[in-house]
């Protein structure tokens, strides 16, 4: 099980639901439908310091299509819908494309290229990715033209990825670009880089640039994510800052269905001093288990380093304690 978490970072060429049950097929084409059933009970205290919870569960449904064109050309379709409680499902990919031996490529809501690179430290099953977060174009986002191709070199795999999203009007097109080595003996190197502009009336540019590293050993897995940006506040932090930079630290350890994890996120903003400089400060553990391939629990608690200061709340400033549970189908 631990080889699954080195997977996320270098299966990028498919993102169809590895438990999706094939419901038809012929002897050109194939449609699968998967998802998941999660339940997630999140506990934190509120700006009154009373500890609350939370119902954070959630549904996802999927289904992806293909077709044969010629021996060596296919087409493709996906759509993945989530849903919450009291909300409308959203659409998190719908999109065409064709593939084959090089690779696949993609138009619609679909991943940008920078998701690869923040997975290799991203593996915990509520917590983590607080110094991760992407631009839109770098990110999952409509009007997108995606490549993803995955070549082996000696043994090795190569993962490269590109995308482009298109002026929609409003001036905020923008691309991404990330590729991943990974070595046969467990070493793996990541590296992306992601442009947008910010729109008509902003005459300002996102910039982020990702770099990563990890290594698998037995039932150990090591990684760490770097991240430097400019301009990246409107699309992820909320206007907080302009110029951040930041980490994150991942490791976890597989004991029989049993995997532990742990990480560190830490994210700073660049221009500004003191406490009020530290956009995110936190360590989260958890712990989830594997009944079987369809079926599991977990438990995860944020540690928030992050003191009251500037226009941080009690509620922004709080632990966190979430209770989950899995069914992938």
């Amino acid at each position: 099980m631990n080889k699954t978490l080195i997977a996320l970072a270098v299966s990028a060429a498919s993102i169809t639901s590895v438990n999706a049950a094939e419901v038809y097929s012929d002897a050109t084409s194939s449609l699968a439908v998967g998802g998941r059933f999660e339940a997630r009970a999140v506990m934190a205290d509120n700006d009154a310091g009373d500890t609350k919870v939370n119902d954070a569960t959630r549904v996802r449904v999927n289904v992806a299509g293909k077709t044969d064109i010629t021996d060596t050309v296919y087409a493709l379709g996906f759509w993945e819908g989530e849903y919450t409680d009291g909300n409308a499902v959203n659409n998190r990919h719908l999109n065409a494309g064709i593939g084959g031996d090089f690779g696949q490529v993609r138009y619609g809501k679909t991943d940008g290229s920078l998701g690869m690179i923040t997975d290799f430290t991203d593996i915990m099953s509520y917590h983590g990715n607080e110094a991760g977060g992407k631009i839109a174009a770098a990110d999952r986002t409509g009007n997108n033209l995606a490549y993803v191709g995955s070549f082996d070199i000696m043994g090795d795999n190569l993962t490269v990825k590109a995308n482009y999203v298109f002026d929609n009007g409003s001036e905020e097109d923008g691309y991404s670009f990330g590729a991943i080595y990974a070595l046969d003996m467990g070493l793996a190197f990541g590296a992306g880089y992601g442009e947008q502009e910010l729109g008509t009336n902003t005459n300002r540019t996102a910039k982020q640039a990702f770099g990563a590293i990890s290594y698998t050993h037995g039932d150990f897995y090591i990684a760490g994510l770097y991240q430097d940006a400019r301009n990246a506040s409107d699309n992820v932090f909320g206007n907080l800052a302009s110029e951040t930079r930041g980490y994150e630290f991942a490791a976890a350890y597989t004991l029989n269905n049993t995997v532990f994890t742990a990480t560190y996120n830490y994210l700073e903003d660049r221009n500004a001093s003191g406490k009020a400089a530290d956009l995110t400060d936190s360590i989260a553990l958890d712990a989830t288990h594997y009944f079987n391939k369809n079926f599991r629990t977990y438990a995860s608690y944020k540690f928030n380093n992050l003191d009251q200061a500037g226009d941080r709340t009690r509620a922004g400033t709080s632990d966190e304690f979430v209770l989950g549970a899995r069914y992938d189908f």
